[in-house]
Parts: structure tokens; C-alpha cells; sequence
């Protein structure tokens, strides 16, 4: 009799139930690990045989000017796609060589895609419709295309570049705004993609399981921006002519509206045509406005001697005698023309751009004063204006500045600021006295059609008006009496106010000694009892001539002579 058969029936079920719960517990302990320790896992492997996610792409928002003409436009465009699953295996490999030869392919590249397990893949984005027509005409089964939309840019005032390129940047390739008011407002103008979602079975037939199946696409808000298309193109041009008149290395020209802040023009050269940005060098995409610090020299007169006013340490006709040479901090500080002036008023400073008297007016003002106010004109400080990439650089504590920096400070070296920062400093006194914030965009629009405006904001009191319109009076005299003559227009005599200025460009610790080693500007505005506009030229390494008075007060001049017919502008 064998041992089986020599076992109770009472053990032959015990042992029948051991091996069961044994069992039991293997599966068990197997749907735990499963479940709980590799869900993630497998929902993921699962997901990317069973679905298909096609992405429903939002329509980027235009932008245009405050006239609403456009500045940056779509294109219509195709994505082509594969369904790999619809193509037969045998036939992928020579469809793979005629799809590379239109899309400009690797071959290799396109069959590895056209044989993946997904039943949706990208083969190339945004291409054109030409290209997609060829596509068409190869009538290749699981090939179909998606309509979409490619940023267009407007064409500049110069061969090879796009209007106003720095101030707008660009979107990139993945559909993301890059500098400019591109980058800055990319959150707005993108929108939100959408999606639909295909669930399907082993056999590949679609299952629909809930709501999530498909959600549209929000498209992105339009800009309207504060920029004068007309004025854009004009200053474009004079600053061409004027960089390439002085053989200079660049230029910039900034115009804002004083009370509200709305820039009318942003034009830098050189500049880049953003519809190509892909093969464009990097350094152009710089803007040079709200990216580059410089040492504005003499326009900084303007602050320095608008502060002494309001301080009272000055009146415009203090009369003082005028050496031509200050010995601060052991250190022998000359004018620009190295020679002494005798007996000037204060405004005879700032019409013949002295430093030995922008220095006297800071040390009557004392140095806790004068830093204060460069404080209060916002020296040092980003404006905030709606643009991607500004800097700025802080003035630091008092304390660590040296008699010969707060000297120097005075006319304008020693300390550094943007254009967009000295040009908001300057508008202070065609505000009576008042800082505002510089902005680009008017009014969002959303995908309703509803307007949304971008409000004007006074950042604080600087001056009194009382200071500001001695100040103005004074800035009068420099154009007609002074630095800034040939800034001068007919019809317009007395009604300019304007400063020259001309730094030195600091190399190495020192300042270069060539002579063109300079930065030549001119700001103003007009008319200057009720200001349209104000406006900054800045031309950077002039190789013939080299102050602001020669430089950029003509290019000025040309720029607000059209400004002034444009706008219809009395004096």
C-alpha cells in the first residue's frame, strides 16, 4: 500500500487547503505588487500602446500698433503627422525615403518614427503650405497634416531686419516668445494649447471612456502696443544715416509721451530681421535700451542741477567764478574743453555743459542731497518698463562712494543707467516734476474681444513744479543759446529744451584714450511749455566728429521735425 493511500481523507483535505492558501497568498502577494508597487509604471506602458494625444495647437495673439496696424501677424502653416499603425510594414521604407526627400529628413530618422507602436507621431512641425501640397500629392497612406500658424514679422525700415525687432523679440521653435515684448508677455500672447485623446482597445478601435477626450484650444490675447508704426520706420532710417554718416559702431532712439509713458519709437541698430532668427547671431538679440549699462555723461546735468533747484542750493542765476579745474579727492577734474570760463550763472553751466559746475552745484547741494536725488530720479533703479531683460545698477550705500565719485557722478561718469532709465529721468522735468513709468502695451484684447487697458502710473513727486520749470527754462537755453544748436527747427525757436551730452566709455579701469572712444547723445523735448514728446538719441563709438552736439542732436532734430509734422505739433 503506497503512503498516499495510506493517508486519512481528514489529512488529504488538510493538505488540499495548505496548498490552496498557499496559492492564495502567492496571487495575492503578485496583484499587490502589481497594483500598488508597478501601477504607475504600467498605467504608463499602457497609456503608450492604448493612447493617442493629439495636441489641438491655440493661435498665438497678434500685434499691432496704436493705430492697429499689424506688426506681428501668423502664418498659416502644417504639421505633418504618421499613424504608423495604417502603414504597412513592407512599405515603410520607401515611403520613409520619399517623406525625408520633401521634409529634408534624415531617412533613418523618418522610418524609426514610422515604426513606432504609437498610433501618433510628429514627423515635422510648422512647414509650409507648398511643402505640405507636395506631401499631398504623395497620397501616402497614414500621412495627414495639421494646420497651424508661424510668427510673421513685418519688414523694417532697413534691408535684412524686421520693425522695431529688439523691442518685439521673437518666438522660438517651441512656440515660446524670446526678449522683447515677445518674451515678456509670452504668458498672454501663447494662449493654451488644447488636446483630444483616443483610447483604444487591442484591436486598435476607439473606446470612448470620459469627458477628458478632448479639450479646445484658448487662444492667446492680442497686443496693442503704444508704438507709432510710421514714426518707427522714420527713426529707423535717420538712425541708419547718422551712424553710417559718422562711421559710428551703433545707435539707439527712444521716444515717449511724457504724461502717460507710452513709447512712440524703440529703434536700435544694428538690427535683426526676427523672422530668421534661427540663423542670426545671438548678440543682435541683445537689446541694448533695457540690456546695456552706459555712463550717460553731460545729460546727467539735467538731474543734478534739477535737484540743487528744488534743494535751493542753487537758483538758475547764481553767479559763480568758473576755473575750469576742481581738485576733489585729490583728484583734478577739468571741462570738457579744458578751460575756465570766469564769471557764469547756472544756467551758463548747462547751456555750455561745464563739469567744473555741475561739481559746484553738488557740493552746495552736499553729497547726502545729491545722492538723494539721484535716488528720487530713479538712477540706479529698473523702470519697470514692459519689455524682457532689463537691468539696472544700484547706486549702493552712500557710505561707500568717494568725493571724487559724487564728483564725477555730477556730469555724468562714474555711474551707470540704461537708456530707457536716463530717458524717464530726463521726462521728469517735461512732467513738471514728476517720474512716470515707461510702458509699451496699450490694451490687451482678449479671445472675447474685450479690451483690457494698460493704465499710465506716476512712480512718485521728484521736484516741485516750480524746479522742473526753471529747469526747463534753462534747457531752453542750451538749444538756443548753448551745446544743443543744431537741434534747432524753424518755427520752433524757443520752444525746444534739450541737453547734449558726451562720456567717455571706461575700458580696463580707466577710460580709453581714443577719441572715439565715446558715447554721443542728445535728449529733449517738445514744445516745452506742454510737451508732446521726449525723446534720446544715443550714438556709441563715432569715428568723425565726437560730442552729442555734433552727433545726435542732428539726428534729433531730423526725428522730431517728422514727429512735429506727423502729430501736427504747434509750438
Amino acid at each position: 500500500m503506497s503512503r498516499a493511500e495510506g493517508l486519512s481523507p481528514r489529512r488529504r483535505i488538510l493538505t488540499l487547503l495548505v496548498l490552496l492558501l498557499c496559492a492564495d497568498l502567492v496571487l495575492f502577494s503578485r496583484l499587490v505588487y502589481w497594483q500598488a508597487f508597478r501601477h504607475d509604471d504600467l498605467s504608463r506602458l499602457a497609456a503608450s500602446y492604448h493612447d493617442d494625444q493629439l495636441v489641438l495647437p491655440a493661435v498665438r495673439g497678434k500685434i499691432v500698433d496704436r493705430n492697429g496696424d499689424l506688426l506681428v501677424a501668423n502664418t498659416p502653416v502644417f504639421s505633418i503627422f504618421a499613424s504608423p499603425d495604417q502603414i504597412k510594414p513592407s512599405d515603410r521604407p520607401l515611403e520613409a525615403d520619399r517623406l525625408a526627400a520633401v521634409l529634408q529628413l534624415d531617412p533613418g530618422a523618418v522610418l524609426t518614427q514610422r515604426q513606432s507602436s504609437r498610433m501618433f507621431v510628429y514627423l515635422k512641425r510648422r512647414v509650409s503650405s507648398a511643402v505640405a501640397s507636395q506631401i499631398d500629392h504623395l497620397q501616402l497612406p497614414g500621412i495627414g497634416k495639421i494646420p497651424e500658424t508661424e510668427r510673421t514679422y513685418v519688414d523694417g525700415a532697413l534691408p535684412g531686419t524686421s520693425l522695431a525687432s529688439d523691442l518685439l523679440g521673437f518666438v522660438n521653435a517651441d512656440g515660446r516668445g524670446n526678449y522683447g515684448v515677445e518674451g515678456y508677455y509670452d504668458h498672454l500672447l501663447r494662449g493654451q494649447d488644447g488636446f483630444e485623446t483616443t483610447v483604444r482597445d487591442l484591436t486598435g478601435r476607439p473606446i470612448v471612456l470620459s469627458d477628458r477626450q478632448r479639450r479646445e484650444p484658448v487662444d492667446g490675447a492680442t497686443l496693442q502696443l503704444s508704438l507709432d508704426s510710421a514714426i518707427q520706420v522714420i527713426a529707423e532710417r535717420a538712425l541708419a544715416d547718422g551712424v553710417a554718416h559718422f562711421q559710428a559702431e551703433s545707435g539707439s532712439i527712444l521716444i515717449m509721451e511724457p504724461r502717460t509713458g507710452r513709447i512712440v519709437a524703440w529703434a536700435d541698430l544694428p538690427g535683426y530681421d526676427a523672422n530668421l532668427y534661427g540663423s542670426t547671431g545671438t548678440a543682435l538679440f541683445r537689446d541694448p535700451i533695457v540690456s546695456d549699462l552706459y555712463e550717460p555723461g553731460s545729460v546727467m546735468k539735467v538731474v543734478t542741477l534739477s535737484g540743487a533747484l528744488d534743494d535751493h542750493a542753487i537758483t538758475p542765476d547764481y553767479r559763480f567764478n568758473e576755473t575750469g579745474t576742481a581738485v576733489v579727492g585729490g583728484y583734478a577734474i577739468h571741462n570738457w574743453d579744458h578751460r575756465a570760463h570766469g564769471l557764469v550763472t547756472m544756467t551758463q553751466v548747462l547751456e555750455q555743459s561745464l563739469n567744473v559746475g555741475a561739481i559746484r552745484a553738488e557740493q552746495m547741494e552736499g553729497s547726502t542731497q545729491f545722492f538723494t536725488y539721484l535716488q528720487r530720479f530713479g538712477i540706479g533703479d529698473p523702470t519697470g518698463v514692459d519689455v524682457a531683460g532689463e537691468v539696472s545698477a544700484p547706486l549702493g550705500e552712500l557710505s561707500s562712494w568717494k568725493a571724487s565719485r559724487l564728483a564725477t557722478a555730477s556730469f555724468g561718469q562714474g555711474v551707470d543707467v540704461t537708456p530707457i532709465e536716463m530717458l524717464a529721468a530726463v521726462n521728469t522735468i517735461a512732467t513738471s516734476g514728476e517720474l512716470v513709468q515707461p510702458h509699451v502695451v496699450d490694451q490687451v484684447v482678449d479671445t472675447s474681444g474685450r479690451a483690457h487697458p494698460v493704465s499710465s502710473h506716476v512712480v512718485r513727486r521728484v521736484i516741485s513744479p516750480q524746479a522742473a520749470a526753471q529747469m526747463r527754462q534753462m534747457m531752453i537755453g542750451v538749444v538756443e543759446h548753448g551745446s544743443g544748436f543744431a537741434a534747432r527747427i524753424d518755427g520752433f525757436r524757443g520752444h525746444i529744451a534739450g541737453k547734449t551730452g558726451t562720456a567717455n566709455i571706461p575700458m580696463n579701469g580707466g577710460y580709453g584714450q581714443d577719441p572715439s572712444d565715446v558715447i554721443a547723445s542728445f535728449t529733449g523735448f517738445v514744445p516745452a511749455e506742454d510737451p508732446q514728446f521726449t525723446m534720446l538719441v544715443i550714438v556709441r563709438k563715432p569715428k568723425i566728429l565726437f560730442e552729442g552736439a555734433y552727433v545726435a542732436a542732428p539726428i534729433w532734430k531730423a526725428v522730431a521735425s517728422a514727429l512735429i509734422t506727423r502729430w501736427n505739433i504747434a509750438p
